[in-house]
């Protein structure tokens, strides 16, 4: 009875009551940006490109592009930010500390606080972004 319930869950038969989620594998090269944008506090020409929300949290995911010598300036939002480096060097400042980080580079940042992106002048940067909530910017002045 064990192997049965076991073998009906795991071809979908039964409903477990779990959101189904899609799968997804992409590589930067295949991603389909938005416009450019920006302004107030955003890098001018600033692209994204989104890849899902959390159906539970409304919590976005999305890679983000910033041309080289841009800024983002200080600002912070409701909901943690999770972010991977994937593409060029970039020094985030979080509250009061600065890091430069590199490809590869994963970073936390807490709700509430304030935090700057600086693009260096030799480089784009590329960063997955996922966030524990609905997306906001209060900027600080």
């Amino acid at each position: 009875m064990r192997n049965l319930l076991l073998m009906l869950l795991l071809s979908g038969s039964i409903n477990t009551g779990l959101a189904q989620t899609d799968a997804l594998a992409i590589n930067l090269g295949e991603l389909e940006w938005g416009p450019p944008g920006g302004g107030n506090g955003v890098p001018p020409g600033t692209r994204t490109a989104r890849q899902g929300i959390d159906p539970d949290t409304g919590g976005i995911t999305y890679f983000a592009h910033f041309p080289a010598g841009t800024r983002f300036d200080r600002h912070w939002h409701t909901h943690d930010e999770f972010v991977s480096v994937q593409q060029g060097s970039v020094r985030i400042i979080l509250g009061e500390q600065s890091y430069a980080l590199e490809a590869g580079a994963y970073v936390v940042i807490p709700g509430g606080m304030e935090h700057v992106w600086e693009i260096p002048e030799n480089s784009d940067v590329v960063i997955l972004v996922r966030r524990a909530g609905p997306a906001d910017f209060h900027f600080v002045e």
